[in-house]
């Protein structure tokens, strides 16, 4: 890692965590796709773990939950599945797939916080197991598995308090299963991984402090709006840095 990306790597931990700060999630979908652009996915994927694990330890111990944990427990095992499956992924595919796929995916759930698409309509929990699953794969693929999670479960709980506090709890539990998986492969100890963290930390940390400090005059709609809009930009630079590398590779 050069001080090049060491600059550039500070300002987009610096932007994610405080977007964090002010709505509570989104971390992973800002830093991952633009850090992808400067360093491998192998790396990007187990670094950001790490600071979203610390990040959500950090916020929940200033928050009181309210966790249902009947939820958590139908979503668990087909998460594991897809974490499992989903690291196999990440160390065994081709690089240029997994930036188009990354690409598709932030740029999806872009357009749905642009668009504010959503419904209300309450569905049944066997949605848990193709959610969990999701979850899990893309968690472990792209570290941003929070959205399908979230999804599911705001048609299941109307009540806030529950919605956060259950959220906080399975992003605990599934990140912890997959830094295990992380480590178990040997992920976490790349050349370069300690230091990124160590400087990484300080970062998240400034980053979630001023988002909490920092009140906008925005509506959440605004905010939503404003994380969709920098995810289409970081979605469709990643989509033209993979179109011009399997087009590299073809000439």
């Amino acid at each position: 890692m050069t001080p090049e990306i060491y600059l550039a790597a500070f300002f987009i931990l610096l932007l994610a965590y405080f977007l964090r700060g002010i709505t509570g999630f989104g971390s992973g979908l800002i830093a991952i796709p633009l850090l992808a652009h400067f360093l491998p996915l192998t790396f990007v994927v187990p670094m950001v773990l790490v600071l979203d694990l610390v990040a959500s330890i950090v916020l929940s111990s200033h928050t009181h939950l309210r966790v249902r944990w009947d939820e958590i427990r139908s979503l668990l095992p087909t998460s594991i599945i897809g974490i499992l499956i989903g690291s196999f992924m990440l160390i065994t595919l081709p690089r240029e797939p997994l930036l188009l796929s990354l690409a598709l995916f932030v740029i999806f759930f872009g357009l749905r916080y642009v668009f504010n698409v959503h419904s209300e309509k309450p569905i049944s929990r066997w949605w848990a197991l193709p959610t969990g699953f999701s979850g899990g794969l893309i968690g472990a693929l792209f570290g941003t598995g929070g959205p399908p999670f979230v999804v599911y479960l705001s048609h299941r709980l109307h009540d806030k308090t529950q919605l956060r506090g259950t959220l906080s709890g399975l992003f605990l539990l599934d990140g912890a299963f997959r830094l295990i998986t992380f480590i178990s492969m040997g992920l976490m100890f790349q050349p370069d991984m300690l230091n990124a963290l160590l400087l990484g930390l300080p970062v998240a940390g400034l980053g979630l402090y001023l988002g909490n400090k920092v009140h906008l005059g925005v509506t959440r709609r605004q905010q939503l709006a404003v994380i969709g809009g920098l995810l289409l930009v970081s979605g469709g630079s990643l989509l033209w840095k993979a179109w011009l590398a399997a087009w590299t590779a073809a000439v």
